[in-house]
């Protein structure tokens, strides 16, 4: 039978000819926790007494907050130091970088391989033509103790980049340009191949800077063919030959997707939504507070010769804040020998350890209220890099914002940069968050609830559980924190009740893999989530954590915030005085996980 990549990839580690719709157990090469979700990692373990299948085949990775600032983090840190040593896992410490990366340049992935993390940008490995997935923390202590997970085979599509772009676009500004193209759900639950002449020209940064940005458009992966230049790579990453993976040329495709990129020029996502995208130009002149070079979609050393080549002989406009993050610390030190960090100190950035830097609580990166930054990030999602505005871009186009003090592009900075007038502050209104504690409830198989319906699409975890809370492990004390970064919600959980149900609209819990975005409504004694849609890692984390998600579009069937409903899990009917909809019902893999109380 043809297959596709991510089907020739799965069925090699499942031993079985696997086709979309499958559910396979999948043998995974490399498996990671981080400091954030490290911790309960090593709770599920310890709660279900559960050892480590292979410990060199298990890695802990501090990537989110370097420094250890947070108490919280640094007690997490800790926690998994001393389970780390205990085992004979390896560890790479808050000096390394993110872990992500660290796997690919330490030859811990290569084409075709399988990597978890509980990161949700794992998906980041499809750069090399390898499996990468962001899941949960149960997910991960699965993967720790039995060298495998459950994995649902996603169907494939095509997306081929049309054209060339111009030579001032890069690889940021072509995935850019395809989140406008397909959306926040376009590739919603589905591996993509990525091809055109755009794509092969790209090196390993650029093709990791566009997988990173799956996740921002509802995929499960982006991956590249390998290119002769990234076997060569992995082949001395792995110390072994390593060889070429492609597609049957006759495999099945649910879609070919066309992106047109003929001519393509800088662009700039707007706040709040990685899809909302337009060139550069439109936004020129937008005065600007900070601009963040780094994260695992831009913080490789071609990114910051990049943004050094910008900013030769210039310095950083008057008020304005330049934070620089190496990804790993061999790019910090690579940087270091070649002249760039003294390039970028001369300019006036502030270098900071490597890691994740602003996608993190912990570490330099997050803005404040009423603050403009430009991040080379992957999100911009409201809260999640912090209170403020924030622009994604290319690190050449961060570069140039920084001198200039405005959104512009390397083309068109200024002779002088435009400074803040005075008198132009902007004061934001800060209110209060009110709070609230509930008990959990029970599982039966027909739920009957009152319904909280919360009419929005893309509703991503830093809304449902935002990221400066991270810290928290303990599942008792997450629901007071539910939605207060959803406008219009904050005050959910202060009026929630033990046995409601939530319906949402599409792609509902995209973005990051954190567990506590299912758990918090379980704290709340919530019964059920019901969407029009489900982000990929999201769906795992709430089927292995016993918490019913039924996949239904109850918004537009006329549903009313309020109403008692009752929801069948056997079948996936839901029903309430006047109406009904049919949904999908529990899968046998989610039945069965469902009523033994949670995956572990």
């Amino acid at each position: 039978m043809a297959q596709t990549l991510i089907e020739k990839i799965i069925s090699a580690h499942s031993r079985a000819e696997v086709k979309p719709g499958d559910t396979v157990d999948v043998k995974i090469d490399t498996r990671v926790a981080r400091d954030f979700g490290g911790a309960n990692v090593v709770k599920n373990l310890q709660r279900a007494g559960l050892g480590i299948d292979d410990p060199e085949r298990t890695l802990f990775t501090f990537d989110c907050n370097p420094g250890g600032s947070d108490q919280g983090y640094a007690a997490n840190q800790q926690f998994c130091r001393v389970f780390a040593r205990s085992h004979g896992v390896p560890l790479r410490d808050i000096t390394e970088g993110i872990g992500t990366h660290l796997a690919i340049d330490e030859g811990r992935v290569w084409p075709g391989s399988t990597f978890v993390s509980t990161d949700s940008h794992a998906n980041i490995m499809g750069a090399l033509g390898a499996f990468g997935q962001g899941m949960g923390d149960q997910d991960i202590a699965a993967a720790f103790a039995a060298g495998s997970v459950w994995f649902r085979v996603p169907p494939s599509v095509k997306v081929v980049l049309k054209g060339l772009p111009d030579a001032k676009a890069t690889a940021k500004d072509l995935v850019l340009e395809m989140a406008r193209q397909l959306g926040a759900k376009g590739l919603l639950g589905r591996a993509a191949e990525i091809y055109g002449e755009a794509a092969e020209a790209l090196d390993l940064a650029g093709r990791i800077t566009v997988s990173s940005m799956a996740t921002e458009m509802g995929g499960i992966i982006a991956l590249f063919p390998p290119s002769e230049e990234i076997v060569s790579f992995c082949s001395q990453t792995t110390g072994r030959d390593v060889e070429f993976l492609a597609a049957d040329p006759d495999a099945h495709y649910e879609d070919v997707i066309e992106v047109d990129v003929e001519g393509l020029l800088p662009m700039i996502a707007r706040p709040g939504h990685p899809e909302d995208v337009v060139p550069v130009s439109e936004l020129a002149g937008r005065k600007i507070d900070s601009v963040f070079i780094g994260s695992c979609t831009n913080g490789r050393i071609e990114d910051l010769r990049a943004a050094v080549r910008v900013m030769a002989g210039r310095k950083v406009a008057p008020g304005v804040v330049l934070k620089v993050v190496p990804a790993t610390r061999v790019v910090w030190t690579q940087a270091l020998e070649e002249g760039l960090i003294e390039e970028l100190m001369a300019a006036g950035a502030l270098v900071g350890n490597a890691g994740c830097a602003g996608c993190a609580a912990g570490q330099i990166g997050q803005n404040g209220p009423g603050e403009v930054t430009i991040s080379t990030g992957n999100r911009n999602f409201a809260g999640k890099q912090g209170k403020g505005e924030v622009y994604l871009a290319s690190p050449e186009t961060a570069a140039a914002s920084a001198v200039a003090g405005v959104i512009c592009s390397v083309d068109a900075i200024p002779a002088q940069a435009v400074e803040f007038e005075i008198g132009g502050g902007r004061l934001p209104v800060i209110a209060d968050t009110p709070q609230k504690e509930t008990d959990g409830g029970s599982k039966p198989t027909v739920l009957t609830g009152r319904v909280w319906v919360i009419d929005r699409d893309n509703v991503d975890t830093d809304m449902i559980f935002h990221n400066r809370y991270l810290a928290i492990t303990e599942v008792a004390e997450m629901g007071r924190y539910t939605f207060d970064n959803l406008e219009g919600w904050e005050d959910f959980a202060t009026r929630a009740k033990p046995g409601d149900i939530v319906v949402l609209g599409a792609n509902f819990g995209c973005g990051s893999s954190r567990q506590q975005a299912v758990d918090c409504f379980a704290s709340l004694g919530d019964q059920a989530v019901i969407a029009v849609s489900l982000g990929a890692i999201y769906e795992r984390n709430a089927i292995n954590a016993g918490m019913p998600v039924v996949v239904a579009d109850a918004v537009s069937a006329g549903l009313e915030n309020g109403v008692e409903i009752t929801v069948d899990l056997v079948t996936g009917t839901i029903k309430w005085p006047g109406g009904k909809v049919q949904g999908q019902p529990f899968s046998d893999v989610q039945m069965e996980i469902y009523q033994r109380g949670g995956l572990l």
